[in-house]
C-alpha cells in the first residue's frame, strides 16, 4: 500500500531577487520517506529545503503541506550559517531545539531537562553540556545540531548538508540516527554531495540541476547519463551568467 504525500510540490519556483534558482518543480514526498537531494554546486537543492522550511517563498507556483504544521518542521541547516562565537554552551545551544514548544521564555522543568540531558547522550556528547559551542570540533558541533533535531520530536525532518567537513566516527553515527528516525516512521530529506553515502543509505533520490533531472530509486537516478545531464545543465546556466554579466557590461561602457 503506497503511503500518503506529505508535501506536494505544485509548478513551484524558487529564487532571490525574482531569479529562479530551481524552477517548475512538480511531485509530491510520501510520508516515511527517506529521500536524497542531489546535484552540482548551485543546482537549487538548499533552496528547495528553505521553501519547505517556509523560510523562502515561492516566487510562482506553491509547497502543499498534507496535514503538517511548519512547526512540525525540524531544519538542521549547514554549519556555515551558525555564528559559533556567540557565548553560548553545548546545553543552552541544545535546548534552542524546545523553542517552538515552550517558547523563548518559558522555563525548563525536570521533565524537559531530562529530554535534553538525553538528547545530549543520545549524539554523543554526554559530559560536554557547560562546554562553549566555539571550542567544539566540526563533528561534536554537528552532533549537537543533530542532538536539537532530536528534541524537536518533528515528523518533518531537513537536513542541508549534514555530514560536511566532520570526521568518519560522526558521520556513521549521525547516519545510524538517521536511519533510527525513518524507521520511526518519520519523513527525512536530505541534501548530500556523497553520492556513495547516497547509494548506501537512500532509497530515493531527487537529481537536481535548477530543475528536476530525475526522481525515483537511487539506483536508476545516479545513473552516469542523468548525472552527466546534470552537470551539463548547471554549466549551462553558468554560461548563461557570465553572458549576461558580460553583456551588461558592454552596455554599460
Amino acid at each position: 500500500m503506497q503511503a500518503e504525500a506529505l508535501l506536494y510540490f505544485d509548478n513551484l519556483t524558487l529564487g532571490y531577487n525574482r531569479h529562479p534558482a530551481v524552477h517548475h518543480l512538480r511531485g509530491e514526498v510520501a510520508t516515511g520517506s527517506l529521500l536524497a537531494i542531489v546535484g552540482p554546486n548551485g543546482a537549487g537543492k538548499s533552496t528547495l529545503l528553505k521553501g519547505i522550511a517556509g523560510e523562502l517563498r515561492p516566487l510562482q507556483g506553491k509547497i502543499v503541506l498534507n496535514g503538517l504544521r511548519r512547526r512540525q518542521i525540524a531544519y538542521l541547516t549547514q554549519q556555515a550559517t551558525l555564528d559559533t562565537s556567540f557565548p553560548i554552551v553545548v546545553h543552552d545551544f541544545v535546548a534552542m531545539g524546545l523553542w517552538r514548544e515552550i517558547g523563548a521564555f518559558a522555563g525548563l522543568n525536570r521533565a524537559r531537562r531530562g529530554r535534553i540531558e538525553a538528547a545530549i547522550d543520545g549524539v554523543g556528547l554526554g559530559g560536554l553540556e557547560g562546554r562553549p559551542i566555539g571550542s567544539l570540533s566540526g563533528g561534536q558541533l554537528q552532533r549537537a545540531l543533530f542532538a536539537r533535531v532530536l528534541l524537536q520530536d518533528a515528523p518533518l525532518v531537513l537536513l542541508d548538508e549534514p555530514y560536511g567537513a566532520i570526521d568518519v566516527a560522526s558521520v556513521h553515527d549521525l547516519a545510524a540516527l538517521v536511519r533510527r528516525w525513518h524507521g520511526e516512521g518519520r519523513t527525512v530529506i536530505s541534501v548530500l554531495h556523497d553520492l556513495e553515502h547516497v547509494r548506501q543509505e537512500y532509497p530515493e533520490t531527487l537529481l537536481l540541476a535548477r530543475e528536476v533531472v530525475a526522481r525515483g530509486d537511487t539506483a536508476s537516478v545516479l545513473s552516469e547519463a542523468n548525472l552527466l545531464r546534470a552537470h551539463q545543465l548547471a554549466e549551462g546556466h553558468r554560461e548563461g551568467q557570465t553572458t549576461a554579466i558580460c553583456h551588461s557590461n558592454r552596455m554599460g561602457t
